[in-house]
């Protein structure tokens, strides 16, 4: 008995050593397991929040976004009975429900009765149900459907619809994965990277007090503005739409381009689509770099630029047109051969004689040179232009032959682009301009930009002499009676240009597909023709023409709205500008209008032709902007803070810029989507405005400019 008492006392006294020890070791070593017991508890009641950078976005060339991230919405059915908000009427919600998400209405009920049988706390809606934008949720909101809940989701999103679209090309919905375009050649430089936040918290999850908080701030991606004006590829749109629509053709392309800097203001194709719809796209290529064909009679005037600037070109000396033979081989005139009877070299530019400039390249130039001049013009390698999958051009082996017909347009195969470039050292008095379309790139973290671009030549194949002289010959190609570009005449503006009538390679066989509506048909102008400042550039691919009807026909139908528009947009009047000096000479600045009665200073401000804005329902100004001393223009909005209640203005039909102003004078946080002109506001009219509140703007073109595609409603209103 004695002995067992002192076994069970050394037991216990071994635990207690043991136990003793233990706690010491714990105490001096501060861990369990090898597991750190600081960084357990730490663990344990530290939580972390993702903090979302967000995708740079893309704008035109005065700041108007062509792509951009925005809010929008998912739908969900809760379906677990033991939460309160869930759906109870089956039938009711499929029915109210299903015709906004795109399902019948049986699909829909069917999809909530097998969630429930399957016991699932919720369930998704459906493709359709994913991306709303804030219009429709609301639409949906309205219904008052139990268990119907929404959740935030970014996505990326194009306001114009189809609008410039190869040049943008699209990422995925949530932006995870870019696939064409800028958005997938500039993708390092857009995305963003996501950031977080730690911070400890007690067993209910509330953040406790004086402890500090781990911040990882999130990165967002770079902004990128392009030299796209919108004013001009709205335009170009349009009228690609229309032809495209007429004359139903293969494919289309356009590019609008400044002449004096290699700026791209326009370029479009069909056909084309639509990057918030991007699973109907049929077409992926940007044919204005990457489609690589024998341009036709436009090379002529690359072939006119050479002999004059050799000085082997006499456009007084006559050839006999028609028909040429050269190493066995007969080059005809396009009107099968028939020929104009002995004229003269310029008589043969204007009625794009194949004869004449194939004379030209062989008899004045010789193979060397012709196809130096051809290196010079920027045919031999890419432009380098900042858009992805830019085609190589494929020159001919320089015989006898191929100088011939390269002369006049086949044999050689180049891209548009690759002409565009050509074609501004003749608009650009004999220096070659790089294209580009990156304006800039701005890095928001930074502050500052990242890239800027500035025109660079790329040679100067001919001198200004020899430019003006080619010029005067374009612009006669489309004055004269017998010119081929009298369709490309636009009343008041002198247009240059070449024609051209490109024969296309049988894919079944030897030689060209036959037929006056198997070819491509082009234009390269520029205007005004004594000083260009803009050169377009359409070629039209295998029209549906009436049996009577040119192949000029539906190219001109997009060059002329678009070079008209296109110095309409880029230059003031003469009245504008006279009045312009006016105001400057006058020193047309803003004057003080703090501590005068708001009808006073209202009063003031109209009669020099500037529109007051009141903010406010006092009696006395308070603040204004511009503030004193800025410059001011005609027609300019001045806003005025009085010392009542502010008040939100009607800013209907207000542009984007007059909007950014008062949002930055009222203190307000400002979103918007789409471009043009404000037709909804999320700040009633008379509301009261609160300081560091939130304006949401829904902007559209004018009515006459929806023609270039807008997908309705559901695409329109996409952020709060």
């Amino acid at each position: 008995m004695m002995m067992r008492a002192f076994i069970l006392l050394g037991g216990v006294v071994v635990f207690f050593l043991v136990f003793t020890g233990r706690i010491v070791y714990v105490q001096v070593n501060k861990e369990v397991g090898g597991e750190n017991l600081a960084q357990m508890a730490e663990s344990r009641w530290t939580t972390s929040q993702t903090l979302e950078g967000e995708r740079g976005t893309i704008y035109d060339r005065d700041g108007e976004p062509l792509a951009e991230e925005v809010q929008s919405y998912t739908a969900f059915a809760i379906l677990d009975e033991e939460y309160e908000k869930h759906v109870k009427n089956v039938e009711k919600t499929a029915e109210k429900l299903a015709p906004l998400i795109g399902l019948e209405i049986t699909e829909l009920e069917n999809m909530l009765e097998k969630g429930k049988e399957e016991g699932k706390f919720q369930i998704e809606l459906g493709s359709d149900s994913k991306y709303l934008s804030l219009s429709k949720k609301q639409e949906i909101e309205q219904l008052n459907l139990e268990g119907i809940h929404f959740r935030k989701e970014p996505k990326r999103y194009y306001p114009n619809q189809t609008f410039a679209s190869h040049i943008l090309g699209y990422t995925e919905r949530d932006m995870s994965e870019a696939k064409m375009g800028l958005e997938l050649e500039l993708n390092d430089a857009l995305s963003s990277s996501d950031g977080s936040v730690s911070y400890q918290q007690n067993r209910k999850g509330i953040p406790l007090w004086n402890m500090e908080e781990t911040v990882k701030e999130p990165r967002d991606g770079e902004d990128v503005h392009l030299t796209i004006d919108s004013n001009i590829q709205t335009v170009l749109e349009q009228a690609m739409s229309k032809v495209n629509e007429k004359y139903s053709p293969n494919k289309m392309t356009a590019v609008v381009a400044n002449a004096e800097t290699g700026k791209i203001l326009g370029m479009g194709n069909r056909p084309s689509f639509n990057p918030n719809k991007y699973e109907s796209i049929t077409n992926y290529t940007n044919y204005a770099v990457s489609d690589r064909f024998e341009p036709g009679s436009t090379m002529k005037m690359f072939t006119l630029a050479a002999a004059l600037e050799e000085g082997v070109y006499d456009g007084s000396e006559t050839y006999q047109s028609g028909t040429y033979s050269v190493a066995s081989e007969t080059i005809n005139d396009h009107n099968n051969g028939e020929g104009w009877g002995t004229i003269t070299y310029d008589e043969g530019f204007r009625r794009s004689s194949n004869v004449a400039f194939a004379k030209v390249a062989l008899e004045k130039l010789g193979p060397e040179t012709f196809f130096q001049y051809m290196n010079d013009f920027g045919f031999s390698e890419p432009t380098g232009i900042d858009l992805p999958n830019e085609a190589d051009s494929l020159l001919a082996e320089p015989n006898e032959l191929n100088t011939a017909i390269t002369g006049f347009g086949q044999s050689s195969s180049v891209t548009p682009i690759q002409q565009v470039q050509a074609a501004t050292a003749v608009a650009n008095d004999g220096t070659m301009m790089k294209p580009f379309i990156v304006k800039n790139m701005y890095n928001q973290t930074e502050e500052e930009y990242s890239y800027e671009a500035v025109p660079e030549a790329a040679g100067t194949p001919i001198s200004e002499s020899t430019a003006a002289q080619v010029r005067k010959r374009m612009r006669q190609v489309v004055a004269s009676e017998e010119g081929t570009g009298q369709p490309f005449q636009i009343d008041g503006i002198n247009v240059a240009g070449k024609t051209g009538t490109a024969q296309i390679n049988d894919p079944n066989g030897p030689g060209y597909l036959s037929g006056q509506d198997k070819n491509i048909f082009s234009f390269i102008g520029m205007a005004p023709a004594d000083d260009p400042s803009i050169i377009v550039y359409v070629s039209v691919d295998r029209p549906d023409l009436e049996p009577t009807e040119a192949g000029s026909a539906p190219v001109s139908q997009i060059f002329n709205p678009v070079m008209k528009q296109s110095l309409s947009y880029l230059n003031l009047t003469p009245e504008d500008v006279e009045e312009e000096k006016v105001y400057e000479e006058d020193g047309m600045k803003a004057k003080s209008y703090s501590g005068e009665s708001v009808n006073h200073a209202a009063s003031r401000l109209e009669k020099n032709n500037l529109k007051p804005v009141i903010i406010g329902n006092g009696n006395t100004v308070k603040s204004q902007y511009p503030e004193q001393g800025e410059p001011l223009i005609i027609g300019s909005k001045v806003f005025l803070k009085t010392d009542g209640k502010a008040e939100m203005p009607d800013i209907s039909g207000w542009s984007l810029r007059d909007v950014k102003r008062i949002s930055m004078f009222a203190g307000l946080e400002l979103d918007h989507i789409g471009s043009g002109y404000v037709t909804q506001q999320s700040i009633e009219p008379g509301a009261e405005i609160q300081d560091g509140g939130y304006l949401t703007v829904e902007l559209k073109k004018d009515p006459e400019q929806e023609e270039s595609g807008s997908s309705g409603e559901e695409d329109r209103q996409q952020r709060e």
